[in-house]
């Protein structure tokens, strides 16, 4: 695990990652004055929200998108009065990822024409998710595995599909056997609970703060949109619908509109031990 002390007059930031490259999460750790209200984060031309950890502390959760560039970004830090700022520079290492080849039915490959309006209407369904998070903080660590088995497909991994080049892989994948219970990776409220055209039966959850968790081809569902579940919580069963080869559960996590590996989210969000590795 990567560690970084950054010392302002009234500010300090302590940067917690396994790495800063594409698809990781980044959990700083800043201490403020006495008294502040509200700290205000800015990384990748996105506002990151900011919760108070207790008197003097606040963490933030930064999420290195899939897709970032190589390249130093800088996080702006503020007091809410704006009377103490600071900076501190992410430096975004380069990574090569992996490619996979997958054969699937022509239709997730090449969508009919009959299906375009319900593609777009999923892929709005979605976006307005991600716009619309509780500024409520409905989380706390440690986050859980969704299903006891092992994830045996790297985040971030190009797909080819049928031989057509697609969308990086922006999850996690467990080959958990077809029913196994799923598990909520924290606390929140779901917000979709519904079969998408690519994902099948799918679940998001909110958890606050821009934080979000997507379990996909689920075979069935145990919660309904509106609900408020608890860690631990079974929200459904694996599956094999959607886009799929097989049964499996695909566990995708947005912080802040960042794609981000879940693996990461797991390996950071737990009690914190500032000599952990992080795995």
């Amino acid at each position: 695990m990567l560690l970084q002390l950054v010392l302002a007059t009234t500010l300090q930031i302590l940067a917690r990652s396994r790495s800063t490259q594409p698809g990781e999460l980044v959990v700083l750790s800043i201490t403020a004055p006495v008294g502040t209200r509200a700290l205000h984060l800015r990384a990748f031309d996105r506002d990151i929200a900011a919760y108070p950890v207790d008197d003097l502390r606040w963490q933030a959760l930064v999420g290195i998108d899939l897709d970032a560039r190589a390249g130093t970004y800088r996080v702006a830090v503020a007091t809410g009065d704006g009377r103490d700022r600071t900076t501190y520079d992410l430096i975004v290492r380069p990574k090569r990822f992996p490619t996979r080849r997958l054969t699937v039915d022509p239709d997730f490959v090449t969508p009919p024409p009959s299906a375009e309006a319900r593609i777009a209407a999923d892929a709005k369904l979605l976006a307005d998710a991600w716009r619309a998070s509780s500024r409520e903080r409905l989380w706390s660590a440690p986050f859980v595995r969704p299903v006891p088995q092992i994830a045996n497909s790297a985040f971030g991994t190009r797909s080819v599909f049928n031989g057509q080049p697609r969308n990086a892989h922006g999850g996690a994948d467990f080959m958990s056997p077809a029913g196994t219970p799923i598990h909520a990776p924290n606390a929140g409220r779901i917000v979709i609970a519904r079969d998408l055209y690519f994902s099948g039966n799918t679940i998001v959850i909110d958890h606050g703060l821009g934080l979000f968790s997507l379990l996909a081809h689920l075979s069935s569902f145990a919660v309904h949109e509106g609900d408020h579940v608890e860690t631990g919580q079974i929200v459904g069963a694996v599956g094999a619908t959607g886009r799929v080869t097989g049964p499996h559960l695909h566990w995708a996590v947005r912080a802040a509109d960042a794609r981000v590996d879940p693996l990461s989210l797991l390996a950071l969000l737990r009690p914190e031990h500032p000599t952990d590795s992080g795995q």
